[in-house]
C-alpha cells in the first residue's frame, strides 16, 4: 500500500514532512534488514515508520487506529515497534520544555526535572549493581509520566491520552510507570488524599461529598444518636449497594400497595354466594311437515 494512502487514513495527509521522513525510514529498513524475519509485514512496517516520523516532528499520531490497520494486537504492535526502532537505531525523545509549552504548563518544568532526577536516583539505588548499567531512562514514557503526575499534583488539567500518543506507548505501560514514580517519589509526585489505607477506603467515597443526604446529615447535628448512626451506615455503603437498597425499598412499597388494594376489593368469604340464574330461550319449532305420498 502506498505511504500517502496509509497516511491519509491515519489523518496525516497534510503533514508532508512526516510522509517524506516515513518513506526514508521505510527505504532504510529495506536496505539494512529484512523486516519479515521479525514478523512485520509491509503495511505494518509503513505504519510504524509513520509513527516514528510523527514522533520526530511532534505530530499527534492515532495509535489505536494504527493498531487496527496493522491487524495486530496492541502488545504485538508495541513489540514490533520497538524491534523496528532498535533496528533503525532511532530513539524518540520527549523534551520537558516542549511539553510545558505545548500544554501551557511552563511552571511545571523545574518540578518535572527535579522529580525525574530523584526517581532515577531512588530507582537505581533499589536495583542490584549488575542491572544498573542496562537501565534506560531515556524513553519518552518516563518524561510523560513525570509531567502528568506533576500536573495532577498542582491541579492542572493535562490530556492524558494526548501524552500517551506523544510518548508512543500503551496506556498500560504509562499507568505502570506512573504508579512506580508515585510510589518511589511520593514527596514530589504524590497527592495527599491518595496516601490512605486501602482497607479503610469505601467504594466511590469521593462522590459522597456532593450528595444531598450527606450535607443534610452534617447539618442536622441535633438529631438523635440512633438515627445518625443509621444514616452514617447508609452513607458508608457503596453506590451500587445503595442503589440496590433503594430499588428493593421501592419494590416493597409497590408490593404492599398492591396487596392492600387486593384486600379492599376482595369480597367477604362469610357472605353466601348466590348463583345467577341461567335463562336460555327455547328455540322456535321450525320443523316442516312432510306430506304423505298419494296412493
Amino acid at each position: 500500500m502506498d505511504m500517502s494512502a496509509i497516511a491519509a487514513r491515519l489523518g496525516l495527509s497534510g503533514s508532508r514532512p512526516v510522509i517524506r521522513k516515513a518513506g526514508e525510514l521505510r527505504r532504510l529498513c529495506d536496505v539494512n534488514f529484512d523486516s519479515s524475519v521479525l514478523g512485520i509485514g509491509e503495511v505494518c512496517k509503513a505504519i510504524i515508520c509513520l509513527e516514528i516520523a510523527a514522533s520526530k516532528f511532534q505530530v499527534i499520531f492515532d495509535r489505536a487506529e494504527a493498531v487496527r490497520m496493522s491487524g495486530m494486537s496492541e502488545k504485538a504492535y508495541i513489540r514490533s515497534f520497538n524491534a523496528l526502532q532498535n533496528g533503525l537505531g532511532v530513539k524518540t525523545t520527549l523534551d520537558v520544555r516542549e511539553l510545558g509549552i505545548q500544554f501551557g504548563c511552563v511552571r511545571l518544568i523545574p518540578f518535572v526535572q527535579k522529580g525525574l532526577s530523584l526517581y532515577k536516583e531512588r530507582f537505581l539505588a533499589a536495583l542490584p549493581p549488575s542491572r544498573r548499567a542496562s537501565t534506560d531512562f531515556g524513553r519518552p514514557v518516563f518524561t510523560a509520566a513525570a509531567f502528568y503526575l506533576c500536573a495532577k499534583r498542582h491541579k492542572l488539567k493535562v490530556d492524558k491520552l494526548k501524552l500517551i500518543d506523544l510518548c508512543g506507548t500503551s496506556s498500560t505501560e504509562f499507568t505502570t510507570v506512573s504508579t512506580s514514580m508515585a510510589d518511589l517519589c511520593f514527596d514530589v509526585f504524590g497527592i495527599a488524599k491518595e496516601k490512605k489505607d486501602p482497607k479503610s477506603i469505601k467504594g466511590n467515597r469521593e462522590l459522597l461529598d456532593v450528595l444531598p443526604s450527606k450535607r443534610k446529615h452534617e447539618d442536622d447535628s441535633d438529631s438523635s444518636d440512633e438515627s445518625s448512626d443509621d444514616d452514617q451506615d447508609e452513607l458508608d455503603l457503596p453506590t451500587h449497594k445503595r442503589r440496590k437498597k433503594m430499588e428493593k425499598q421501592a419494590y416493597n412499597d409497590w408490593k404492599s400497595s398492591v396487596l392492600s388494594t387486593n384486600k379492599q376489593t376482595k369480597t367477604d368469604p362469610a357472605k353466601p354466594r348466590r348463583q345467577a340464574q341461567l335463562n336460555f330461550k327455547k328455540p322456535a319449532d321450525n320443523t316442516l311437515e312432510v306430506p304423505s305420498a298419494a296412493n
